[in-house]
């Protein structure tokens, strides 16, 4: 028979072995991406942001009604005023016009969506750009571009915002670009703040010593480092572009007729509520409402997953 020595430090061996595999296995963005699936509240939050996002762009295919068209039938019972029924399609009930409430519901979801993810976007462009190039070639220009960075942000950026949709026309196009101006400040003072611990490390220092030009290093090597801060600003700044739209229609001042949005349709909601209507405004303001959560809720979520201290 032959003899098999056997050695006790191989199951330690094969162990560590594993360990090491499963630690090299981690990185950054991995580790990110657990911690924020494990967050209870973010993810409820995403489900039902999905939803609503669902709802916004293919709920008009569950109604038979639109968004125009009256309804003289309903419009003449006064009793029956702005409730809801399955029976004749109105889900949500109608508006005082006669028009229905579900699908104009399902615009201003869509329209409130959409500006408050454009206007972050806008907002995470101009004022990332801005401040990693002010942080990043310091000196006198950064001194220049932060001096406009705190005269702009004396001024009130709702002057700002109406004085725009007052001169340009009251668009959405215009009110995209409104929000998405008046809110790159507060982003640009955080990236340049970013900028300026992140350029004195190694990496940046061996790529100014070669000779890469410098705004080759801020999209390579700088903006690729702030994409934590970033998004997690991000996803902090739509709801508050949300509610800046929302203020601005309520005032009459943000969308037009024939389109709407949340603001808008509170403010219609709010206008009728002396006549028991509640639904008018229940509906708009359970939706705007549930949005606002859920994105404080994903931001909350992405700041914990991305913070290295709570590794």
């Amino acid at each position: 028979m032959t003899n098999v020595t056997l050695n006790p430090q191989q199951p330690k061996t094969a162990e560590m072995a594993q360990r090491m595999d499963e630690v090299k296995g981690r990185s950054l963005w991995a580790d990110a991406r657990t911690r924020f699936l494990r967050n209870k509240a973010a993810m409820v939050s995403l489900v039902v942001l999905v939803l609503v996002a669902g709802f916004a762009f293919f709920g008009h295919a569950l109604s038979p009604w639109d968004n125009e068209t009256i309804d003289w039938d309903v419009l003449g019972n006064v009793k029956e005023m702005g409730k809801p029924s399955l029976a004749n399609g109105h889900f949500f009930g109608f508006d005082d016009s006669g028009r229905d409430l579900y699908n104009r519901v399902v615009q201003g979801t869509r329209i409130s969506l959409m500006v408050g993810v454009v206007g972050a976007l806008i907002a995470v462009f101009v004022g990332t750009t801005y401040g990693a190039v002010a942080g990043f070639i310091g000196g006198r220009v950064d001194n220049a571009m932060m001096r406009f960075v705190d005269i702009a942000m004396s001024i009130p950026y709702m002057f700002v915002l109406i004085l725009l949709l007052v001169v340009f026309g009251r668009s959405i196009g215009m009110l995209f670009v409104g929000i998405g101006l008046t809110a790159w400040l507060d982003m640009s003072r955080i990236v340049r703040g970013q900028t300026l611990s992140i350029k004195n490390k190694e990496f940046i220092e061996a790529a100014v010593a070669t000779g890469v030009p410098w705004f080759t290093i801020i999209r390579r090597h700088v903006v690729p480092n702030l994409l934590g801060v970033v998004v997690v600003y991000a996803t902090l700044l739509v709801p508050q572009m949300i509610l800046t739209e929302s203020f601005i229609s309520f005032l009459g001042l943000g969308v037009q007729e024939p389109l709407t949005s949340w603001g808008a349709l509170i403010s219609e909601g709010t206008s009728t509520m002396g006549y028991g209507t509640l639904w008018q405004l229940f509906f708009p303001l359970g939706f705007f409402v549930i949005s606002i959560f859920a994105f404080f809720f994903i931001g909350d979520g992405l700041r914990d997953a991305l913070d290295p201290k709570d590794r």
